[in-house]
């Protein structure tokens, strides 16, 4: 089992920057990975990282502007963003899993955050 903490979101202007972090607790030898979801639309994909910290994956739409990370000593993953769009507006949610790959499938996470809000205006 493990316990997870998003926490970072907030409003910011086109082109700034915000990063996200999530607190894990309990077991945490997990992949994790960042979600979104806007309203009216699905969940989306966003980044994974493996427990290791070594492969990474990003999803095209943020690749290149967002950056995902992990400190193992602190039990704790981030989500750097960089060159926020208005279309990256959405609930953040963070998510773990116990395979090994950073999967882009969230069915695949057995475990999940609470969510942070991220509100990019124009």
């Amino acid at each position: 089992q493990v316990q997870l903490v998003e926490s970072g979101g907030g409003l910011v202007q086109a082109g700034g920057s915000l990063r996200l972090s999530c607190a894990a607790s309990g077991r945490t030898r997990y992949t994790m990975a960042w979600f979104r979801q806007a309203p009216g639309k699905e969940r989306e994909f966003a980044a994974a990282i493996s427990w290791s910290g070594g492969p990474t994956n990003y999803a095209d739409s943020v690749k290149g502007r967002f950056t995902i990370s992990r400190d193992n000593a602190k039990n704790t993953v981030y989500l750097e963003m960089n060159s926020l769009k208005p279309e990256d507006t959405a609930v953040y949610y963070c998510a773990a899993r116990s395979g090994a790959g950073p999967s882009q499938s969230y069915w695949e996470y057995a475990y999940w955050g609470q969510g942070t809000q991220v509100t990019v205006s124009s």
